[in-house]
Formats: C-alpha cells, sequence, structure tokens
C-alpha cells in the first residue's frame, strides 16, 4: 500500500523508530495519528514536525484494552477513514534470567508487547476491512525467533507477535487488508530508558555500525509496507544470525550467549 494519501495509525511515535515513522510518512504525504503514552514525547514529534496539519497526536495506553477500543472508535469517528496501522511500541524487560524476573515485570511486557498488538488489531480490523485498501505492519524482533539469556519473555512477546501477525495474514488472504511482520534486529534507540530500565551506553564502533539507526529502521519498515512484504527481517545482525540460527540453532544460541556475556547492560 502505498503511503501517500493515506491516513495511517503509529504506536510509539513519541520517540526513537516512532517517531522516525512519524516524521518519514509526513514526507511521504501520509495523515499520521501518532500514539503514545507519554503527552511530551508527543508534543516533541509534533515540534520536531513542524507542527504539520496532516500530523494529529493522541495518548493512549494500549495496554488498556477499553482506552484501545475507544480510540480506535473515536479515530474513525475524528479522521473519518484509517487506512493502516504501524504496531511499533513496545518494551523489554530488565536483562534477567526468568527466575528472577518478577510477575508484575512479566505482565508489564506482555501487555504492551503482545496484548497491545493484539488491541490494536483487533480494534481497528473491522474498520480496516471496509476500505478499499488497508495495511496492518507489526514490529515483532530478532529476540522473537533467537532466544536472548535475560530476555526471555521479551523474546516470547515479540514470538507471539510474529505468530500473530503470519495467522493474521493468511486468515486476511482474500481481503483488501494486507498484513506484514517487521522483524529488526539491533536499534540504536532509548528503549532500554523508556522500560525504564539502567543502562550504559558503548562506544564500541564494531558494535556500532551493526546496529540499525532509527531512521533506517523506519525507512525499511514503511519499505515493507508499501511493498505488501509479508515478513521483513532487517539489519545486518538479524539477517546473519537468520542464517546461523537456520543452519545450526545450537551454535547461533551459543554466539548469542557469548555477545550478551561480554556485553555491559
Amino acid at each position: 500500500m502505498k503511503v501517500q494519501g493515506k491516513n495511517i495509525v503509529v504506536t510509539g511515535g513519541g520517540n526513537g523508530v516512532g517517531r522516525e515513522l512519524v516524521l518519514q510518512l509526513l514526507n511521504k504525504g501520509a495523515m499520521v495519528v501518532a500514539v503514545d503514552i507519554n503527552p511530551a514525547a508527543l508534543e516533541e514529534t509534533a515540534k520536531i514536525a513542524g507542527k504539520n496539519p496532516r500530523l494529529f497526536t493522541e495518548v493512549v495506553d494500549i495496554s488498556n484494552k477499553e482506552a484501545v477500543f475507544a480510540f480506535a472508535k473515536n479515530a474513525i469517528e475524528k479522521y473519518g477513514i484509517i487506512d493502516g496501522i504501524i504496531n511499533n511500541a513496545g518494551i523489554i524487560q530488565p536483562f534477567i534470567h526468568l527466575n528472577e524476573l518478577e510477575m508484575d515485570r512479566i505482565e508489564r511486557v506482555m501487555n504492551i508487547n503482545f496484548y497491545g498488538t493484539l488491541y490494536m488489531v483487533k480494534a481497528f480490523l473491522p474498520y480496516l476491512l471496509k476500505c478499499p485498501e488497508a495495511h496492518i505492519v507489526n514490529v515483532s524482533s530478532m529476540g522473537g525467533f533467537l532466544p536472548v539469556p535475560g530476555q526471555s519473555v521479551y523474546g516470547a512477546s515479540k514470538a507471539a507477535v510474529k505468530l500473530l501477525t503470519e495467522g493474521l495474514s493468511s486468515e486476511l488472504k482474500d481481503t483488501n487488508v494486507n498484513v506484514s511482520v517487521v522483524i529488526p534486529g539491533g536499534i540504536a534507540t532509548d528503549i532500554k530508558k523508556n522500560s525504564n530500565i539502567a543502562y550504559q551506553t558503548s562506544s564500541d564502533s564494531s558494535k556500532a555500525n551493526k546496529v540499525l539507526t532509527p531512521e533506517k529502521a523506519a525507512e525499511l519498515i514503511i519499505a515493507t509496507m508499501e511493498k505488501k512484504k509479508l515478513r521483513s527481517y532487517i539489519g545486518k545482525d538479524c539477517n546473519l544470525m537468520k542464517v546461523f540460527y537456520k543452519i545450526n540453532s545450537k551454535l547461533a544460541m551459543g554466539m548469542i550467549n557469548r555477545v550478551m556475556a561480554t556485553n555491559t547492560h
């Protein structure tokens, strides 16, 4: 679905990849509804966009089912039509093993990453099915197909997003709604900070050149929508590990274990 002239909802639009998605969609001629739980972050996105008249912001907690369904209903009433949604919002867990992870942290990750995506799809799908052409993009993660120590619940949430999207694609194959899942590797964003996790940044250029910038990630996500691709693996690290994992999953898991053991989080 070409985005020019379309009305598109983007979750997590207050920072990182979500903000870049908003800005690039606007530059391509779309009308954008940026969704975030943080009103100050949305205001900053609007400021960077130059108070673009095609940008609208909505403060929504996507982990709240009633709030998401109310938002979808209000969005249709306010904007007339929504042609596409990009479910980008997500958080990670603290870098600790499952046995040490508290249930409230587990529930928060699942509620935002999986249920937030599910609520958005369920809330908007009836309206999307009435459009001449529509598209759903769900953002998963490399951690959704390759286990990462200390991120088991995050990985489970993103694996659920991947399978949900692929199943939905099969169910909608004879409709006007296309579905895509984007599977990124590392992206240079503030996801740890936004997930309320203490962290340190690294200046290691050999690692940095394998990590996507938010700008490039957003560009590839929009390209996935416009090319109607079911599945996109984006980032050098993600594509490399996808190959390794198919050839020898035990070897790939060992590589990830070694990388995680040497990194400072």
